[in-house]
């Protein structure tokens, strides 16, 4: 059985190329293009990780991973924060979320798996 991943990202760019990297290393890749889709999505399906963009629309993503943390079937789920948010506290800010770690735009394609893993 194939490792579910859930990422919840807005920008195109950005799904396209978490999506080719992590299919090509065997995941199994559940998208959602906003906070609110990702919250039913997270419900619906309980995957293994979440990788969490902060800036999107309808609800950012602090308000979704305090959402996601208050379901109990996902308690356990790690909440990564995928973000080009990089000033100082944004990190800090995130794991007071629900956020389990946080990794920074741009992702680099060569050791982006090696990060998930340690969080799986």
């Amino acid at each position: 059985m194939k490792t579910k991943i859930l990422v919840i990202e807005d920008n195109e760019q950005n799904m396209y190329l978490t999506t080719f990297i992590l299919e090509k290393h065997d995941f199994q890749v559940i998208q959602a293009r906003n906070g609110v889709d990702g919250i039913s999505l997270a419900s619906q399906h309980i995957p293994h990780l979440i990788l969490l963009d902060i800036q999107l629309p309808v609800m950012d993503g602090y308000a979704v991973a305090s959402e996601l943390r208050k379901n109990p079937a996902l308690t356990d789920v790690p909440i990564v924060a995928v973000t080009s948010y990089a000033m100082p506290g944004d990190r800090e800010r995130a794991m007071e979320a629900g956020c389990t770690g946080y990794i920074e735009k741009p992702i680099n394609p060569e050791t982006f798996v090696t990060e998930i893993k340690q969080f799986l």
